[in-house]
């Protein structure tokens, strides 16, 4: 077994992603009028190898695996599914496995590219600090890119809706009232996340360099992407954004972290000396 890496087990729970893709297909065809038992089911399966992945990553470097891009897309990916597989213990909120799918299987793909694995370990990452840093962050993106899911699925709902679809009418997918209350708890969730990863990550660089604060593209990148979300939640439970332009605003939020993340990972000294 010797053979058998991480990257293998990896390639294997990204198949299942995709083979969850596939089903995904026919349960829009149908309207989502049956139970999602087989999707939770490949979503689960892709989750044990997934996991597999990241602990045999994990044991090897005798660290969190979040050192490099394709760890930290590996990360990001495995707190989705793992979000999803939780959430969608509920069976009314299952069919979020179809809309995360697409999602996890994109990432995963990406992440695959050998250019992301690289060897080199920047010294920080050895600093406990830094560990609990990162790990909150990805955390925070997994629950934000779960909101994207369930934004996703509230426009569908919705468009379904003004059409008069009957597909609307028999589907099992929750009323847009409740997904609407799921993106806001995803999103006031992985809000936290962010900011506790965010107060960790200047401890850490007071501890490592005496500083609270230091000019790095990354660093103002993340302040933005907290003053987004913070914009999100305030629009949404002060000034009544709510509905299909609040489901939009979720899916842009996560869509920007996903476009910008890495380029900015890649141009920051901090993170990528």
């Amino acid at each position: 077994m010797y053979w058998l890496t991480d990257r293998h087990l990896f390639l294997v729970a990204v198949l299942i992603y995709g083979a969850s893709v596939v089903h995904s297909v026919f349960l829009w065809r149908q309207g989502f009028r049956r139970a999602d038992h087989i999707n939770y089911g490949l979503l689960l399966l892709g989750f044990v190898f997934h996991t597999g992945a990241m602990l045999l990553r994990g044991f090897s470097l005798n660290r969190c695996p979040i050192n490099n891009l394709f760890e930290a897309t590996m990360f990001i990916g495995w707190t989705i599914v793992t979000s999803y597989l939780v959430v969608g213990a509920w069976p009314r909120l299952r069919f979020l496995g179809a809309f995360a799918s697409p999602l996890l299987f994109g990432l995963g793909v990406f992440g695959l590219m050998p250019a992301l694995d690289m060897k080199e370990l920047p010294p920080q990452s050895s600093q406990a600090w830094f560990q609990f840093h990162a790990t909150m962050i990805f955390l925070a993106y997994g629950a934000f890119g779960l909101s994207a899911v369930a934004g996703l699925m509230f426009v569908s709902q919705e468009h379904d809706l003004k059409l008069h679809k009957f597909r609307a009418i028999f589907s099992l997918l929750p009323p847009i009232q409740r997904l609407e209350r799921l993106i806001s708890r995803l999103l006031l969730g992985g809000f936290l996340l962010l900011t506790a990863g965010l107060i960790v990550g200047t401890l850490w660089l007071k501890s490592v360099r005496g500083i609270y604060y230091q000019p790095d593209p990354k660093i103002h990148w993340s302040l933005f992407v907290w003053l987004l979300y913070l914009v999100l939640l305030v629009l949404h439970w002060k000034f009544a954004q709510r509905g299909r332009r609040f489901a939009w605003s979720a899916i842009g939020a996560f869509a920007f972290i996903m476009l910008t993340f890495w380029g900015f990972n890649l141009f920051s000294p901090i993170h990528h000396p």
